[in-house]
């Protein structure tokens, strides 16, 4: 990877925050764009801007033909069966309620277990308490170490006959532990139990291939892997996606529409009411393209060396506590430093012109569990190098002298 180069591709990283030059190390809040990604939108909004799928005027046609082309991207990137698995959400969290609607209604009745774990984003917890509140259902968890790692063999445990779902995040977006999801997709099929994948924080960093994983579902956003916001994607296999009712009515997810009865849409756009944001799509798609082109096995090599560097480097700070320990890891940090506070530790680097993310990560029962009230978060991307983490080091000795 010529780091340099790809540095080139974001303009962002070349300004200054309080006469500084940023460092940015808040990627697993949402990552910077690309240039190619950027112009992809403003080329086709000044070219080729158009409602997509009901027009048989050129610009329209043109429209859909790259908003489908995004959808075969997808495809090919996470290499799904067919274009008819990828349905386009607003994200992460969409998706995840998108599930919790559709597959609540068709498949969970009162007294129904879902698995999830101590470790989720509130995106995974949230729709499924929801759900509860609705039909009664009931949400099991999966204890983790104090490592940051499932304990598989309680995970086990937790299967029941009214076991309908298991939902767990690939990585943790505070630990950054990398959860054995084939092993885990292995045993709850085992028991003829789905599973739905949050990838929110795995598909910018690692190769996902959802057959390979046999996972049902596999769910994650465009911001997080250097597109636009606003655009996500849910994957299911279609015998799942056939069986569940539509999570919203509306245009284009119809087939026929009278005032006795509506016929549904087939599939993908059966889940695709109204209009898509289409641009965003075509974004998505030149994101996935650019990482494509540099390697996602190059990228988690580059993002491995710049954690074990950070790793090592941060534990030479007195009074260093890290947070996820975990044999399998990804990009993140999160930490704390003697009784310094978070929000303090965060205020002052960003003084320096380090972005971290402060607070609970929308995972406050992993707070619970860990017994804090947040951390201090640094999280890598592609284009980070060794000098950003010594900013970051330097940064965080400074502010320590300062307490």
């Amino acid at each position: 990877m010529d780091i340099n180069k790809i540095r080139a591709d974001f303009p962002i990283l070349g300004r200054t925050v309080y006469n500084r030059p940023l460092v940015y190390l808040d990627n697993g809040a949402t990552t910077q764009k690309p240039r190619c990604v950027v112009e992809a939108m403003v080329n086709e909004y000044y070219s080729v801007n158009a409602n997509v799928h009901r027009g048989v005027h050129f610009l329209s046609q043109q429209a859909t033909e790259l908003h489908e082309a995004a959808r075969e991207t997808v495809r090919r990137f996470i290499n799904a069966r067919s274009t008819s698995e990828i349905i386009f959400t607003r994200g992460t969290t969409e998706s995840i309620n998108l599930m919790a609607y559709s597959f609540g209604e068709a498949f969970l009745h009162e007294g129904d277990e879902v698995i999830v774990s101590a470790m989720e984003h509130h995106s995974n917890i949230v729709p499924w308490q929801l759900l509860a509140q609705r039909k009664g259902i009931v949400l099991r968890v999966i204890p983790i170490t104090d490592e940051g790692e499932l304990i598989m063999e309680e995970y086990q445990k937790l299967f029941s006959p009214r076991t309908r779902l298991v939902s767990v995040a690939h990585v943790s977006n505070v630990l950054g532990t990398v959860n054995p999801v084939a092993d885990i997709i292995h045993t709850a099929h085992a028991h003829d139990v789905p599973v739905l994948v949050d990838g929110a924080q795995s598909i910018p960093h690692m190769k996902v291939d959802v057959q390979a994983l046999d996972a049902d579902f596999y769910v994650f956003s465009a911001h997080k892997v250097y597109g636009p916001t606003g655009v996500g994607v849910l994957y299911g296999k279609e015998k799942w996606l056939d069986q569940m009712p539509p999570y919203q009515g509306g245009g284009e997810m119809i087939q026929h529409v009278s005032f006795e009865r509506t016929t549904f849409n087939e599939l993908p756009f059966k889940f695709e009411a109204g209009t898509p944001d289409y641009i965003g799509t075509t974004a998505l798609a030149t994101a996935l393209d650019y990482v494509s082109a540099i390697g996602m096995e190059q990228i988690a090599a580059h993002e491995h060396e710049l954690l074990s560097y950070a790793t090592q480097r941060m534990e030479q700070i007195p009074g260093m506590r890290i947070f996820g320990r975990a044999k399998q890891k990804s990009g993140v940090i999160s930490f704390l430093v003697g009784d310094i506070h978070h929000f303090d530790m965060g205020t002052l680097l960003d003084r320096l012109g380090i972005a971290v993310r402060t607070g609970h990560h929308c995972a406050q029962p992993l707070m619970i569990r860990l017994g804090i009230e947040g951390t201090v978060r640094a999280s890598f991307g592609l284009y980070n190098t060794k000098e950003e983490v010594d900013t970051l080091v330097a940064g965080i000795e400074r502010v320590s002298k300062m307490f």
